[in-house]
Parts: structure tokens; C-alpha cells; sequence
């Protein structure tokens, strides 16, 4: 900051031109009000057919969001440059404070070009002539006092100038299309974040071995701190840079070097989520530098990084660990995932495994270490589209649709409509066991981080979101991820869908979480005759271009996801919920809501027989038909009742907690009715089951069911569902009495769902 640019600063341009910003916020923000409650909201409303339904009401969701965004940046630029004119009007005023304190000291200061003052001692004429009479001439002390005291306003000043201009220059680069969402209240809180990043990129610089626990410490506690600021992750990420931070990030993760510190380990532990947190934030920008810092990355995968640590890893095998969290940007992951998994093709193989052998020691992962070492960095790739749905969507996106015709698509009816991602997953790639000697040598953790990225981009949900998280979030499902659930049932309901299910044990709890999720056209597709007069009617579209299965399509992949004790729990419970939901959402009070809930009940009733007939096949099979073992397997299945219990219901959809898995799984089930009824709160309540419980007092039979008892408990919870319909209203007994009710129910149980398997459906998987 030159001197007189400060001395005579005129800021009152700036002033117009803060002015105009905070009118333009103040419009922005009511334009964004409105494409919310109407731009948005009515496309919300209307009903979308063909391309509409995706291409034009993506865009005008986007539309409305851009709006919102559009404001954000417009408040921010206000707020920073108010902040910034404020601070520099002062340093002014400061500055000429002390111009005028110098002069009373018969000082003189002034501009002496390319950013130098001077400050000298003011001499009359006279004084040469007669020394003496310079007697009060300032001392060099007052000289250089006044020269510190202007340097030190000057360096403010500069600093707020620069910081303000860097700030501003980082939030409007963010976003090259559209607007940036950063959002800061003034100069010094955007300035701060800048500043922070820049002193934790230099603990990165350091050797790691030379880093202290402490550092770590300091570093962890700042990642966490802004792990949503995006100007602290770019300029974090673009200080550091690709290869230092992968190269950091080997050097303090190895396992193996040094002795072993717990203390450290889990700073580590903590760095690792906080690393991925902060590096996911920073590729959202669309800046010039991080497009740079992407394509850098992504070149860095397969090559060695040269190092002594971790085994020297790849660029993919370090990365990989790092993206298990964090949001990411969509396009990074799929070129990243791309590149991996083509340079993956070359190098696993059934013989010696690149990844995961003796000689690699590359230990990364230090969450869930024990059967997952992370040393396979697909594994860890896969982790973050689980948490990252929109990437997972396009990842496994159906090859034979465009945006335009999705929303019109056929179903898949053949393997050259699956995605060859999705083939190479799950049918040719080898997935070998990454465990510690005190893991779970049978458990592949790459098949389960496939599960993961598969639910995310099927449900539009993070594989492990919160109860929470979905009851306020609502319906996620579009024509992209029903396109890519048709794939799943396709492929799983196949006829070699029960061996793949078989040797995939991994993604029995996914899979099961993928049907509950689209239960409801499920149920539509079981509703027909054949493929023809599916009851809309009954079950309506709840999102646009839903799912479609065909008839025979979902009876397979129901007796598919049946034969394995953990899928067959996940889509029993939303299938059960939903039927409830449906018996309250056509309450008897018209002839239309009765034959709806007759409907839905028999469609629900068919689906529990298939996945039941199913599960008592495939026991039969693995331990012998009424063995002690298949008994006790049924006990386990007819558990899942108890699922109910805690579960969340919200608009549109509910939430069931899956324990065995992950510590936040949910069963992600739509619900047919706005508002929870009495038949949803009886089960939510596990009384649903109450008469069935109540006829096995003994414990043992409760733990250990005859395929006779497990096929009369499926009836009698139907059956309970049926009674909660009817009770208390004795005439609506007798017209579904009259009605034959009770034969249908039996029939859609026994005659087209546990009988249909002796004609339609896949048989049990046999070794």
C-alpha cells in the first residue's frame, strides 16, 4: 500500500459500489425466495412426463439453486468489501493522525515511490547560519518512532487490502459456471480461513517423520474446524498440492515406521478423515487451480510416489484411503474412478494381486483396520461414492440411456444394457480379502464398499445416513437411480443371481436395502396380470420415471434376495411397513379406499410369500429341511419384525434400523401415506406381531422355527395386518368378509407367493 494512495484515498466509489452490491443482495435474496416457494415448488408439483421429468426439471432445480447461491456470493462480496472500506477508512484516518502528530514535531514525511516513505526533520534555512537555533529540531528518535508507527499502518492496510482481494478473487474463481456458495461475514473471518490454511500446508511441507504429535494435533483440530469452508480447503489443497499430500499423508499413516505410538495412531486416525474432509470440499471449486490440482492427482494414480513409506504406494492406493470421506465433486470422481478401475483391469488377476500380497505393507486405512487394511484402493473408492450419491448415480449409469430418453426408457431385458462398471464389479473382477491375522479372513471388504456405492446410487441417499438425515430429507429417488436399481434387480434376479448372491455375502444387507427402497414398485409390478394392468391406482408414482421391474423381473429378484437371512430381513420389514402404510392411507371409508387396500394388502402378501417360500428353499438346501441348523436359521429370518422398533417415519419415506452392519444402516422404505396411522404406530410399537408371539412362550421356538411354524408365523403377521384394518368396525368386517378377504390373503401367501417358486422364480443356489 503506497502512502499517499492511503493518505488520499477517496473511497467514496467504493462506497457507491458497496452500495449497489447490498441493493443487489437484498434483490437477490427475494429472487431466491421466489424460485424456491414457486420456480421450484411448482415444478415439485407438476406432473413431469419424458424429457421434462428429467432434463428441463434438473435444470430448473439447479435453476432455483443458483439463485440461492447468486445471493450467498452477492452478500459475501457486500459484507467483504463494506468490511474492507471500513478498515481502510480508519487506517487512513490513523495514517494522517500521525502525519499531523509529526508535524507538530517539525517532521516531514512523504511518498517516495514503488511502496517507500520517507520521514526526515523539518529544517528552517536559518538554522545553517546559526546552529543553535535548531535547538527544537526532532530527534532521530522521533524520526524513527514515526516511521515505525506509519510502516505498521501501512502493513494493516496493505494486509486487509491484499486479504480482501485474495478472498474475493478465491470465491468468484469457485465457481466457473454459476455462483459460489461461500459465505462469510466479513474480511477478517474470510481473511483468517486463508490464513490458517496457509500455516497448516507448512506442517505439510515438514518430513513427516519430523512432525509432532502436537502438530498433528493443531492440524486435525483446523481441518475439522473448516472442513466446510471452501476458501480454507482450496487454498489448503492448492499449497500443498497432489504428490506432497499423498506423499505426507504415506509418511504418517505407516504403520511401520518407528515405534509404535497410540497416541499418535489416533491423530492419524483423525487426520485421515479430516485430510478427506478438507480435500472433498476443495475439489467443489471449479477454479482454474483445482482443475489443475485434479487432473494432477488423477495422473499421479498408478505411479509410484518414491518414497521409503508404506511399501512406496501409488498415487491410487494413498488417495483412495483419503476420499473414504468427504463430499466430492462429482465429475473428479468419476475421471478418477475411471482411470482406476482401467488400470485396475491390467493389473489383478487371480495369481499375484498388485494390491493386496506379502510384499505390500501399505497399511492406510485406520478405520475398520482389522478386515480392511486398505490396502486395495478400489475398495476405498468405493467407499466414497457411497458417500457421495450423485457420483455413484453416473458411475453406474445405464449405457443405453441419454438425459433425454430416460425419463422414457425401456427396462433392461439384457446384459448389454448394464453398466461395465457394474459387470466388472460384480462379475469378473477378483476380489481378494485385505485383513489383519485377527480379522475375518472370509470377509471381502471391497464387496461391501460395493453394496455401500450401489445403495447411494439407487436411494440418492449416503449409504449411511441418519435417521435423521431421511426423514427430513424425503424422497431422494429419480429416473437416474430407479435406471440404475433396474440394472441391480436385473442382474440379481438373473439366473445367476443366486450364485452371485452366494458368493457375494458382503452385499446381502445393500441389496436388501436397495429393494426396500423401491418396495413400492416392486409391489406396482407384482399388482399385474403379467405385464399387463399394473394398478397405478393402488400404487402411484411417488417420483418421476419410477422403476419398472416387469412382473417376472421382480418375483426373480425377490426369490433371489429371499434365500440370504440378512436381504431377506432388510426388504421384509420395508415391504411390511409399506403395506401398513398403504392400509392406512386408504382408511374404509369409500369403496375405492377399500378395494386400494385390498390391493396393496394382497400385492404386499405375495411379495412376503415369495421372499419367504425363498428363505425356507434355501435353508432346506445349506442344512437339510427341518434340520436343527435350518430351524434355527428360519429363527434368525422371523427376527425381523423386530426392526420395526425405532423405526422413523417421515413424509414419503421411513427410515428401519438394519443392526449387524454399519452403526448408522437404514433401511431407507417409502410409505404410501402422508401421516402415520394406526396400523404404521403397531408396528413401529412391535405389536403388529403380538398374537404370533404370544403362542411361543417357550424362548426355544422363538430361536429355532420349523419350516411349518416359519411359513404359519408369515401368515399369522399378515394376517395381523389384515385384523388391524378391520378392527373396531364391524361393518367393514363383514363387507371384506363378504369380499373373500381371507381366501385372497391365503392365496396371494401360499398359492402365488410361497408356491409361485415351484414355477416362477430362481431356485435356491446349490454348491
Amino acid at each position: 500500500m503506497d502512502l499517499d494512495a492511503l493518505r488520499y484515498g477517496n473511497f467514496s466509489k467504493l462506497g457507491e459500489a458497496i452500495t449497489d452490491w447490498e441493493e443487489m443482495a437484498k434483490n437477490l435474496k427475494t429472487l431466491a425466495e421466489d424460485a424456491d416457494k414457486n420456480l421450484k415448488g411448482q415444478a415439485d408439483k407438476a406432473n413431469w412426463a419424458g424429457v421434462n421429468a428429467t432434463v428441463t426439471r434438473e435444470f430448473i432445480d439447479k435453476t432455483a439453486g443458483e439463485f440461492t447461491d447468486a445471493h450467498t456470493q452477492a452478500d459475501t462480496v457486500a459484507k467483504i468489501l463494506s468490511d474492507t472500506r471500513g478498515e481502510l477508512i480508519g487506517y487512513r484516518d490513523q495514517l494522517n493522525a500521525a502525519i499531523e502528530r509529526g508535524v507538530a514535531k517539525k517532521l516531514t514525511v512523504g511518498d517516495a515511490g514503488d511502496g517507500t516513505f520517507f520521514v526526515t526533520a523539518s529544517i528552517r534555512p536559518d538554522w545553517y547560519s546559526d546552529p543553535s537555533g535548531g535547538k527544537d529540531a526532532a530527534s532521530q528518535k522521533d524520526v524513527n518512532d514515526l516511521r515505525d508507527e506509519i510502516q505498521r499502518i501501512l502493513d494493516k492496510a496493505t494486509e486487509s487490502d491484499t486479504t480482501a482481494a485474495k478472498a474475493l478473487r478465491l470465491i468468484v474463481d469457485s465457481a466457473k459456471y454459476g455462483f459460489s456458495g461461500a459465505d462469510y461475514d466479513n474480511r477478517d473471518e474470510a481473511a483468517k480461513a486463508i490464513k490458517d490454511a496457509d500455516a497448516m500446508a507448512k506442517i505439510l511441507a515438514k518430513n513427516p517423520h519430523d512432525v509432532t504429535n502436537t502438530e498433528l494435533a493443531s492440524l486435525n483440530a483446523n481441518l475439522a474446524k473448516y472442513k466446510n469452508d471452501p476458501l480454507f480447503a482450496e487454498e489448503f489443497a492448492t499449497t500443498v498440492g497432489p504428490k506432497k499430500l499423498l506423499t505426507f499423508y504415506a509418511g504418517v499413516a505407516d504403520p511401520y515406521q518407528g515405534q509404535y505410538d497410540p497416541k499418535r495412531a489416533e491423530q492419524v486416525k483423525q487426520l485421515q478423515k479430516n485430510l478427506g474432509n478438507t480435500i472433498g470440499q476443495a475439489t467443489l471449486s471449479d477454479s482454474d487451480k483445482m482443475q489443475g490440482w485434479e487432473q494432477q492427482m488423477i495422473k499421479l494414480g498408478p505411479d509410484q510416489l518414491g518414497i521409503d513409506d508404506a511399501s512406496n504406494p501409488t498415487g491410487y492406493a494413498v488417495m483412495s484411503n483419503l476420499m473414504r470421506f468427504g463430499d466430492y465433486d462429482d465429475q473428479f470422481l468419476n475421471d478418477y474412478g475411471n482411470k482406476l478401475l482401467d488400470y485396475d483391469k491390467k493389473v489383478n488377476g487371480e495369481g499375484i494381486n498388485l494390491w493386496v500380497n506379502n510384499a505390500n505393507q501399505g497399511d492406510l486405512n485406520y478405520w475398520g483396520y482389522k478386515n480392511d487394511r486398505g490396502r486395495d484402493p478400489v475398495t476405498g473408492f468405493l467407499e466414497a461414492l457411497g458417500h457421495n450419491p450423485g457420483a455413484s448415480e453416473q458411475f453406474f449409469a445405464r449405457p443405453d440411456v441419454t438425459e433425454y430418453t430416460i425419463g422414457d426408457r425401456d427396462t433392461v431385458d439384457k446384459a448389454s444394457e448394464l453398466n461395465e462398471h457394474l459387470k466388472y464389479l460384480t462379475q469378473d473382477r477378483v476380489w481378494v480379502s485385505d485383513t489383519t491375522l485377527e480379522g475375518d479372513h472370509d470377509y471381502v471388504a471391497g464387496r461391501d464398499a460395493l453394496g455401500h456405492a450401489l445403495e447411494a446410487a439407487t436411494t440418492g441417499y449416503s449409504y449411511d445416513a441418519t435417521a435423521a438425515e431421511i426423514k427430513a430429507g424425503g424422497e431422494h429417488r429419480t429416473p437416474a437411480t430407479a435406471a440404475v436399481m433396474e440394472e441391480v434387480a436385473y442382474l440379481y434376479g438373473s439366473k445367476d443371481g443366486p450364485k452371485l448372491l452366494h458368493d457375494q455375502p458382503e452385499m446381502a444387507d445393500s441389496l436388501g436395502k436397495m429393494a426396500g427402497a423401491y418396495i413400492d414398485d416392486i409391489d406396482y409390478n407384482l399388482s399385474g396380470v403379467g405385464e399387463h394392468q399394473m394398478d397405478a391406482g393402488t400404487f402411484p408414482a411417488a417420483y418421476q420415471g419410477r422403476a419398472n421391474f416387469t412382473n417376472e423381473g421382480a418375483i426373480n429378484f425377490l426369490s433371489v434376495l429371499g434365500q440370504d437371512e440378512k436381504s431377506h430381513s432388510a426388504v421384509t420389514a420395508a415391504q411390511h411397513l409399506y403395506t401398513l402404510s398403504a392400509l392406512d392411507k386408504y382408511s374404509p371409508t369409500s369403496d375405492a379406499n377399500i378395494e386400494h387396500a385390498h390391493d396393496a394388502l394382497i400385492a404386499g402378501t405375495q411379495a412376503r410369500g415369495i421372499l419367504d417360500n425363498a428363505r425356507v428353499e434355501q435353508a432346506a438346501t445349506d442344512y437339510g429341511a427341518d434340520s436343527e441348523d435350518a430351524n434355527k436359521s428360519l429363527g434368525r429370518s422371523a427376527d425381523w419384525i423386530k426392526l420395526g422398533v425405532g423405526a422413523a417415519v417421515g413424509v414419503g419415506v421411513a427410515a428401519i434400523p438394519l443392526p449387524g452392519t454399519t452403526a448408522a444402516a437404514m433401511v431407507i422404505a417409502p410409505v404410501a401415506a402422508d401421516t402415520v396411522g394406526g396400523a404404521v404406530n403397531t408396528f413401529i410399537g412391535h405389536q403388529i406381531d403380538k398374537g404370533v408371539d404370544a403362542a411361543e412362550a417357550d424362548p426355544r421356538e422363538q430361536a429355532q422355527l420349523t419350516s411349518s411354524d416359519f411359513y404359519s408365523k408369515g401368515i399369522n403377521q399378515m394376517g395381523a395386518a389384515y385384523n388391524a384394518y378391520i378392527d373396531g368396525d364391524p361393518k367393514i368386517g363383514d363387507i371384506v368378509d363378504g369380499q373373500n378377504w381371507d381366501q385372497d390373503v391365503n392365496a396371494a401367501y401360499y398359492g402365488t407367493g410361497t408356491g409361485e417358486n415351484e414355477y416362477r422364480g430362481r431356485a435356491p443356489y446349490k454348491d
